[in-house]
């Protein structure tokens, strides 16, 4: 694959120009390119800082279909996935008359089970009326479906307890010994995934590949030739969920279930199985008793020292112990009791695990949501065991992002991932910060997490966002600051105010773009992965510097690990950490040669700490300014264009 060969395929009048409407060259997208073509032809890895605007996606995809060979795309979401594998990818496959297959693969809890839907309608459903409407919905779709996604059953909600009832799980898979098993669904696209050319998966499913080999996927990574991972950043975190083990409230209260129903089914004179299936539920409820009210996350070194929690801990051990010995006495008569039996055993097992917490290097941390919680085993790094897995398969591996590299180096992202030989690339941004976009910290700040400070910065804000007619985000650290914002503006003005949790994303972003006046109210999961371009933003917000707090239990062990071996905690993990979020959330800014706005940072730390000087760094080259009066200016000029 020449260069000359790829320069022409980018041109007004190559394969891209002809093939899709309104195309424009891009220098940044045509260099990486190249950096990609140079890496799958010489089996190299790459990193790569591609910002918004460059066309990363065309950028990699192009060089590799021309390679033809066996290539993983790994996203950062299931809506990315699918936006890839809809929209872009079938974009360049016929633009470049690509004759090869492609296919999208996505984890088993995306697909329905057709044996858990045959036991629900015989047994019927856990739930309310609303989830028997549902049951109905999905077997009107199911009978004319093709793939059995749950992601193309659009009449029933996301958030349906159907789901979980219906969706496939590696515990509860009986294999080739399932009666559907030629018209399994998770079966027939592992199939097609394993016989393509080119597959769309993410994250999430690629880590529970490499961490536990499930069956019938375990050979698509090791025959991949090109391994791409687009929003590159969030892989360490992903990684690291998927290198430690996790023991959920939920898994127990499924398998609850699931051995209710082979009593009531298949070993009806069993009624033990009944009996020992209530009193694990009931053991696991009491024991969530013992946690915390709140939901939050916490140390389970500390919390498993208290003298309640190791008793209730101890009864449920002793109930799984014993509905051991029942299952174990007659599972050979069905085989979905003996996958049962085998799921039981693996639980003790990591039961066992979850209490021996005197070994080093992890991370051991509960989470309680409502009556749920979940124990958790977490390495500190996954450095070592992903770079083993870099070298032994010759392969092209290409990370790629808009946020990857910490004040001009990509250091930090490098060193968690264990990629120590690797070509870096950090491409300049297309767009013309310094016209399009003002940056303001303003002057007269409260202090971070002062008492008043809320209140300060809504009173301080407010005026600005009037005069900019809505069309802003504010993006939150906290729910906290979130929902006293949001609760502000409402109170305050007429402005339409639209708060993260009140209704889904996507229904949220399509009243912010269509309805006049919108202010977005938002937390964590809309600092990334939004697009919206044009009038309908020009003003981004943003509360304070994106520090983790340190109580947070992950956080809280890597910290003491670098400190251990002599590092400094703050420069080398919560530093680069907040500055890639932070760049996410500014990100949101400016997707388009045509947008132009402002963001806000209400956090003086950001003039007066020695390290805003990495923050700013790091941050598009915008004008900027200290004054609020400014920003007015800048605003009111910019709706006169």
């Amino acid at each position: 694959m020449h260069n000359a060969e790829i320069r022409k395929i980018f041109t007004k009048t190559g394969a891209l120009g002809a093939g899709i409407e309104g195309f424009q060259p891009r220098a940044a997208q045509l260099e990486m390119a190249f950096a990609v073509s140079k890496a799958i032809g010489e089996k190299q890895t790459l990193v790569v800082e591609a910002p918004t605007g460059t066309g990363k996606t065309f950028a990699y995809l192009v060089p590799a279909l021309l390679a033809k060979k066996k290539t993983i795309i790994s996203t950062g979401s299931k809506n990315l996935q699918d936006q890839l594998f809809n929209r872009d990818l079938p974009t360049i496959v016929e633009a470049l008359s690509f004759s090869g297959n492609v296919a999208l693969l996505k984890g088993r809890a995306n697909y329905l089970c057709l044996e858990r839907l045959d036991n629900l309608i015989a047994q019927g459903v856990v739930g309310d009326k609303k989830v028997l409407a549902d049951l109905k919905k999905i077997r009107h779709w199911n009978a004319q479906t093709q793939t059995g996604d749950f992601g193309e059953c659009t009449s029933v909600a996301e958030d349906s307890p159907i789901f979980s009832q219906l969706m496939s799980s590696t515990e509860s898979c009986l294999g080739s010994d399932c009666p559907n098993y030629e018209e399994c669904y998770v079966m027939k696209a592992r199939k097609k995934a394993l016989q393509a050319d080119v597959v769309v998966i993410n994250h999430h499913l690629f880590f529970a590949d490499m961490a536990v080999k499930e069956n019938g996927f375990g050979e698509l990574i090791p025959n991949a030739e090109i391994i791409i991972f687009d929003e590159a950043h969030q892989v360490p975190d992903i990684a690291s969920q998927y290198f430690g083990e996790s023991l959920s409230s939920r898994q127990l209260f499924e398998f609850c279930r699931d051995l209710i129903l082979i009593y009531r089914t298949e070993l009806k004179d069993m009624k033990q199985l009944e009996a020992v299936a209530e009193s694990i539920h009931k053991a696991v409820q009491d024991f969530r008793l013992t946690l915390t009210n709140e939901s939050q996350r916490g140390n389970w070194r500390d919390v498993i020292s208290q003298e309640a929690v190791r008793q209730a801990l101890a009864v449920w051990q002793a109930k799984l112990a014993f509905a051991s010995e029942v299952v174990e006495a007659v599972y050979k008569r069905s085989q979905t009791l003996a996958n049962i039996f085998e799921r039981l055993l693996a639980f003790r097992e990591r039961l066992s695990r979850l209490c021996a917490t005197e070994i080093t290097g992890y991370c051991y941390w509960f989470e309680t949501f409502g009556r749920h919680f979940s124990l958790n085993i977490t390495p500190l790094s996954v450095a070592e065991r992903f770079s083993r897995q870099i070298e032994k398969q010759e392969t092209a591996w290409i990370f790629t992002s808009a946020t990857l590299e910490v004040a001009g180096n990509f250091d930090y992202f490098c060193q968690r991932m264990g990629v120590y030989s690797s070509t870096q690339l950090c491409l300049k941004s297309p767009f013309n910060y310094s016209k399009q976009a003002l940056l303001c910290v303003p002057r007269y700040l409260p202090r971070p997490n002062s008492p008043n400070m809320l209140d300060e910065l809504a009173k301080m804000l407010l005026p600005v966002i009037e005069v900019n007619n809505g069309r802003c985000f504010v993006l939150c650290t906290s729910y906290f600051m979130m929902r006293g914002f949001a609760e502000y503006f409402r109170a305050n003005s007429d402005l339409n105010v639209l708060l993260q949790g009140e209704t889904t994303k996507m229904q949220l972003l399509d009243k912010f773009i269509h309805e006049e006046k919108s202010v977005l109210v938002a937390t964590t999961s809309f600092w990334e992965g939004i697009d919206v371009r044009g009038k309908a933003l020009s003003l981004v917000i943003i509360d304070k510097l994106p520090f983790t707090a340190p109580d947070e239990p992950l956080l809280q062990a890597r910290l003491e690990d670098c400190r251990l071996q002599g590092g400094h905690p703050f420069n080398q993990i919560q530093l680069p950490e907040a500055v890639i979020t932070l760049k996410q959330g500014v990100g949101r800014l400016i997707r388009d040669m045509n947008d132009k706005g402002v963001v806000i940072i209400c956090d003086s730390r950001l003039v007066m700490q020695r390290y805003a000087v990495t923050f700013l760094q790091s941050l598009p080259d915008a004008k900027r300014t200290r004054s609020l009066n400014n920003v007015v200016k800048f605003l009111i000029s910019i709706q006169n264009k």
